[in-house]
């Protein structure tokens, strides 16, 4: 496990993880179509230029696409400059897409000096991480929404886990324990992590703080507490304030560093954090998927 000096050195050019997120800029590509869970707050049914929100994007690419977007934008004068990091985040899990690993391997064949980041779910992490290390990813980010699988069936609607579909507590409860298996082991290997927890108030406000000491322990390095965003089966909810989101932070910033810049990014966003560059180069139109 790395130590906070060796962490901090790591960090340096990453916008997402304290590396100065008003010079330094991220490219999402959206390689990964396929998801093996379904959260309640999650829905990829419409895509609009005006939307920045995970799942979202105006066009999936192939790996060979994808490539060909990299070298894009690293040559753009406006977009090369500031790009640091090339990251996959969807618009479903990138470790259920085989696209992930090959779009990785082009990336860092190509362009060794970007650092490679995912984000992923965590079912398939356990079994992924060797594949991972070889390919040199720098940076990974967890999304865990709770602790006690109980509250994480009301979360999850199912888990589809080697080819078999659970549902309920049955379900999260996979789910859960491979997520924490896997920053187990993302921790001993020394990478940068980042822990994503979506603030559903009235189901999870009780899990963070668990989440925050237990991920803190295996070597997650920041948490991004993200408030819900009200939507499919969880669209009853109401997201919560930004004080009370504030208060969550604050109450958990003395187990683990938070993350409160994040703007709940596209699966295909490139540029600074909350000034992505893609909209205005791919000018998409709002379409139904």
């Amino acid at each position: 496990m790395a130590t906070a000096c060796e962490m901090k050195n790591k960090i340096q050019g990453h916008p997402c993880f304290g590396g100065n997120h008003h010079k330094n800029g991220r490219m999402h590509l959206a390689v990964a179509p396929t998801c093996n869970i379904k959260c309640g707050y999650c829905s990829r049914k419409h895509d609009c230029a005006n939307e920045s929100r995970p799942g979202v994007t105006s066009r999936l690419l192939t790996p060979a696409e994808a490539i060909i977007k990299v070298r894009e934008v690293m040559a753009s004068p406006i977009a090369g400059p500031i790009i640091k990091v090339v990251g996959i985040a969807g618009p479903g899990d990138p470790l259920a897409n085989e696209e992930t690993f090959e779009t990785f391997r082009m990336v860092k064949e190509e362009f060794p000096h970007l650092m490679l980041c995912m984000s992923t779910n965590g079912l398939l992490l356990p079994e992924s991480m060797d594949r991972l290390e070889e390919l040199g990813l720098h940076s990974l980010t967890v999304t865990i929404n709770a602790v006690d699988p109980h509250v994480g069936a009301e979360i999850y609607r199912h888990v589809i886990y080697h080819g078999r579909h659970y549902q309920g507590v049955e379900g999260a409860e996979i789910l859960i324990a491979n997520q924490f298996e896997g920053v187990k082991r993302a921790g001993k290997l020394g990478m940068t992590i980042k822990i994503n927890t979506v603030l559903t108030p009235g189901i999870n406000d009780g899990q963070i703080p668990l989440i925050a000491e237990r991920v803190k322990e295996l070597g997650a390095y920041v948490m991004n507490i993200m408030p819900i965003i009200p939507q499919a089966e969880l669209a009853h909810v109401p997201p919560p304030s930004e004080a009370y989101l504030a208060d969550v932070r604050k109450a958990n910033e003395s187990t683990i560093g938070q993350f409160a810049h994040c703007k709940q990014c596209r699966a295909d966003a490139i540029g600074l954090i909350g000034q992505d560059l893609n909209l205005t180069i791919a000018e998409p139109t709002c379409a139904t998927a």
